[in-house]
């Protein structure tokens, strides 16, 4: 009770006004209401106001902004800002400053935008990091929501490393930065990877200059190619190139590491101008070649896999990390140039005997032929002089036909030892590659690894027959076969060919002979030796005509000579008869001189 105060009462107080209820008169509810609108601040529809955030629940934000009453804007229009909290101000277009309901509607989202284009020009000049919502996937990249605007984040501004999943990122709020804005056509391009790269560059320059070679550093896989594989150092990318991820032949890397896979690397060199590491992880582990069979020598047989294949050869790992090569001059004993795919294959399992062995170098060459017996150390045995045998074509010259009798042993025919009657100007006019035919061992040259042999030494030579048909001066039936410059080839009997000039192919017309007549031809020359006939139409005729010629001459000489002969014993008589008259006349002068 001490204390209490003694009050007074108002002197004008209205109590019966009181108990009605209405204690204010008309005058001044008036004022009361101007007072009340004078507290509340000035709302204009269509305008842009500052507001605070009174509460906030899953569906809608109630804002504050000095109104009679607050708005309620859905919460998906702040969905760009996760952290938005009660007591943030933001900005909210009027568009109603009283619905049906008599509730202020207002919108975020077109207080966004009604000043975003002005806002992301500012930031791109201004290089300023900004807000943005991913709203969605799209190709090449993402839609963002930034101010309200849509802008294009490409998938290659994300992060700085490969994204696998972009699917994760959709719904996420993050910083970018605004890149470029085509004004024309109000494109908007935002990065969130050049935030974190200039971070990245410091963090690169500390991590390189603490670097050393053969420093073994722990990393992450960040992506895997086809020549090699990116490490992350923690900041700094290194590149561990294919050779160095196993000390085995690797055809893809992934069967080495997988993506976001963390090992221990070892640092081979770096350049810190170009912010290049190469890095090793084969390095971490004890070369191949060390751990090879000490007892490993000249002369061995190992088996292997074929890891690799070129025309000259095949590699051959007999170990992971060791491998021989064989040469395809060590496959075959054969001695024609054939490609190495002729006899192996990749993956292939093979048996081979080692040729030469240096640990230093860590080189190794193999062979497989040598698991066969040469077939040239007993070739005598098998193919001696004057046996005959069955051979495959297998190349041709302009001299001959290179055949051979087994794998590793070949041997020549001579073009003038396929036939003894043909004229033959190339091999290919006799028989065809693949072909088989026979022959006969003519001689051996084991040295060189070479057969002479011969085809038309398996028949007897018809040409000690033939001397005694076309002898010189026989005549025989021919067909022209082929007409050249200097002459004909005439096919005879038994499949002979002769050969005559122009001069001997004049009929007895004058007319000259053509291809494919068949006349009569007297044989001028036969050489045994040179297996040559030569052949002559016009000598058929000329001859008769000569030999008439001859006679009739003759006749005439011997009628000539008989004349003569008759002539003179004509004169003979007669001077016999005078010889006589003569004689006597002298006896009678004698006579009478001696008497």
């Amino acid at each position: 009770m001490e204390n209490l105060k003694n009050i007074a009462p108002l002197s004008d107080f209205d109590w019966d006004a009181f108990e009605n209820g209405t204690t204010e008169t008309a005058q001044s509810l008036a004022e009361l209401e101007k007072a009340y609108d004078e507290t509340l601040g000035r709302v204009n529809e269509n305008e842009v106001a500052e507001g605070t955030v009174i509460s906030i629940n899953k569906r809608e934000v109630v804002v504050n902004i000095g109104y009679k009453s607050d708005g309620i804007i859905p919460a998906a229009e702040f969905r760009y800002n996760p952290e938005l909290a009660v007591g943030d101000v933001v900005e909210v277009y009027v568009e109603n400053q009283e619905d049906k309901k008599g509730q202020l509607v207002l919108s975020h989202k077109k207080a966004r935008a009604s000043k975003s284009w002005e806002r992301v020009n500012q930031a791109l000049e201004n290089k300023e990091i900004v807000k943005g919502y991913i709203k969605c996937r799209t190709k090449g990249g993402m839609i963002v929501d930034v101010f309200g605007i849509e802008a294009f984040l490409p998938g290659s501004q994300i992060d700085v490393k490969p994204i696998r999943d972009y699917d994760v990122f959709v719904g996420k709020t993050m910083e970018f930065q605004i890149v470029k804005i085509n004004q024309e056509f109000k494109n908007v391009v935002v990065s969130h990877k050049a935030l974190i790269e200039a971070e990245l560059e410091a963090q690169k320059q500390e991590i390189i200059s603490k670097l050393e070679k053969g420093q073994v550093l722990e990393g992450t896989v960040k992506n895997i190619t086809s020549y090699g594989v990116f490490i992350d150092l923690g900041g700094v990318d290194g590149l561990i190139h294919i050779t160095d991820l196993s000390w085995g032949r690797v055809n893809d890397p992934h069967e080495i590491v997988s993506d976001d896979q963390r090992l221990n690397v070892v640092i081979l060199d770096f350049d810190e101008d170009k912010k290049r590491i190469a890095l090793g992880l084969k390095q971490l582990t004890p070369h191949p070649w060390d751990a090879l069979d000490a007892e490993l020598k000249v002369g061995d047989k190992v088996t292997g896999k074929v890891v690799v294949m070129a025309d000259y050869g095949a590699f051959v790992e007999i170990a992971p990390g060791v491998e021989g090569l064989i040469h395809v001059s060590e496959m075959s004993w054969s001695q024609h140039l054939r490609s190495a795919q002729d006899f192996l294959k990749v993956g292939e399992e093979v048996e081979a005997v080692v040729l030469t062995l240096d640990r230093t170098e860590r080189k190794m060459s193999l062979g497989i032929k040598q698991l066969k017996d040469d077939p040239w150390a007993a070739i005598e045995g098998k193919y001696p002089v004057e046996s005959k045998h069955t051979a495959k074509v297998r190349n041709f010259t302009n001299f001959g036909v290179f055949v051979e009798l087994e794998e590793g042993v070949d041997g020549l025919i001579h073009i003038s030892d396929l036939s003894w009657t043909k004229k033959i100007k190339h091999p290919s006019e006799f028989t065809q590659i693949g072909a088989e035919i026979e022959v006969v061992v003519l001689e051996i040259d084991k040295d060189n690894r070479r057969l002479s042999l011969g085809h038309k030494q398996l028949e007897e030579n018809p040409w000690d027959v033939f001397e005694t048909v076309f002898t010189e001066g026989s005549i025989h039936e021919g067909t022209i076969t082929e007409l050249l410059e200097k002459g004909a080839v005439v096919q005879l009997q038994y499949g002979v060919e002769g050969f005559a000039t122009p001069k001997h192919l004049v009929k007895e017309d004058g007319s000259q002979a053509q291809q494919g007549e068949k006349i009569e031809f007297k044989v001028i020359e036969f050489n045994k030796e040179s297996k040559r006939i030569i052949l002559s139409h016009s000598r058929t005729f000329e001859d008769v005509q000569r030999a008439e010629a001859r006679a009739e001459k003759k006749a005439a000489a011997a009628a000539k000579k008989s004349a003569k002969r008759e002539e003179t014993a004509a004169i003979q008589n007669q001077a016999a008869s005078t010889s006589l008259g003569d004689n006597e006349a002298l006896a009678a002068l004698k006579a009478s001189m001696e008497k």
